[in-house]
């Protein structure tokens, strides 16, 4: 079992599990912009022969024009393509299973505001029952059928997750470390804080919706929040997508995982304890002029997120005209008039995903 830690770890493990799957991909797709990533699909697809399935959801606020162009490129490539059902409020779980042995659950989207700029996490597993749990659930969604809780520790809304995040709060004896944007559900609530009035220490980095003496809350420090997190007695941890929300809980498709592992734990309890120390609006470090260059050389790559789009605009023209009646004309009007468009979606998906809880 690993632990990933966002944005530290960056895109690199994601981009190392497609790039060594020798059979099968498959990935749940909720929000995605990163390049690298769907490369890296592509070719598994189209030059590696391995079977790349994609279950995209149907709808996203504001992002649902760009998985529809997704599906189309990923479709192109050789990739099998699905769409969620509609009869959840949203599909919001974020899973990656490689060879249908290793599982990736994910707190975090395929999005560069996400991996790289957002507090997140993933458990890379490859313990037999969460995998299969994990391959079930896919194959409910895509099917369109109902799925049944198998295991206590695969935890899905709205199945299973109520009963076990709350039992999990309710099991803590000493101290319970949460990272979550938004607490608001009533029963959580109640649990959390019957837990702190007998004199266990509750930490919550993110916000509640209702105050409380014996709750101790701060917002995040340093990036945006966008995990979910509950580490129990430093012995248990869970990591997944959903929040501790009425919606989230009951009217949603999230996913995540109650892991035990002590090394994932303790890196768990490491990234919590430093963040706690870190109060929204401290000063950062003034960057030397060679990190400033290094970070412009970074948010330059960053671009590379048009670069389907362009290509995609590009190869339009081409079919439409053919080679011998394109022009230098035509290219520059339609590679600029592709990046403005791709700016303008991609910005208006980033504002909703920012304001996302």
């Amino acid at each position: 079992m690993k632990l990933l830690i966002q944005p530290e770890d960056g895109v690199a493990p994601v981009l190392a599990a497609i790039k060594t799957a020798k059979k099968h991909v498959d990935i749940v797709i909720f929000r995605f912009d990163d390049a690298q990533i769907e490369a890296a699909l592509k070719k598994a697809a189209a030059k590696r022969g391995v079977s790349v399935t994609a279950l995209i959801t149907y709808t996203n606020r504001g992002g649902e024009k760009s998985l529809r162009k997704l599906e189309m490129r990923l479709l192109d490539a050789g990739v099998t393509v699905s769409r969620t059902d509609d009869n959840l409020i949203r599909y919001h779980d974020k899973l990656l299973i490689i060879d249908r042995k290793t599982l990736y659950v994910l707190s975090f989207n395929f999005t560069h505001l996400d991996i790289e700029h957002s507090r997140s996490f993933g458990i890379m597993t490859r313990k037999r029952k969460l995998v299969e749990e994990a391959l079930r659930l896919l194959a409910a969604d895509n099917d369109r059928t109902p799925y049944t809780a198998g295991s206590d520790d695969f935890v899905v809304s709205p199945v299973n997750a109520r009963k076990q995040l709350v039992s999990l709060i309710r099991r803590a004896k000493k101290e319970l470390l949460i990272y979550d944007p938004r607490i608001s559900d009533a029963e959580v609530l109640k649990a959390l804080s019957e837990r702190a009035k007998k004199g266990i220490d509750v930490r919550i980095i993110g916000e509640v919706s209702r105050k409380s003496q014996h709750l101790h809350v701060q917002p995040m420090g340093g990036f945006r929040l966008h995990t979910r997190t509950i580490i129990r007695d430093q012995r248990e941890a869970f990591v997944g997508s959903q929040s501790l929300r009425k919606a989230e809980l009951d009217g949603r498709r999230e996913v995540g995982i109650i892991v035990r592992d002590k090394k994932v734990v303790s890196g768990l309890i490491d990234t919590f304890e430093a963040d706690w120390g870190v109060k929204p609006g401290d000063e950062p470090e003034k960057a030397t002029p060679k990190q400033i260059k290094a970070a412009l050389k970074t948010t330059a790559k960053k671009l590379s997120v048009l670069d389907p789009a362009v290509q995609e605009a590009v190869d339009d023209v081409v079919s439409k005209q053919g080679h011998s009646g394109l022009s230098a004309r035509d290219v520059k009007e339609t590679v600029e008039k592709a990046v403005k468009e791709a700016v303008r979606e991609r910005v208006q998906e980033m504002l909703d995903e920012s304001a996302e809880v």
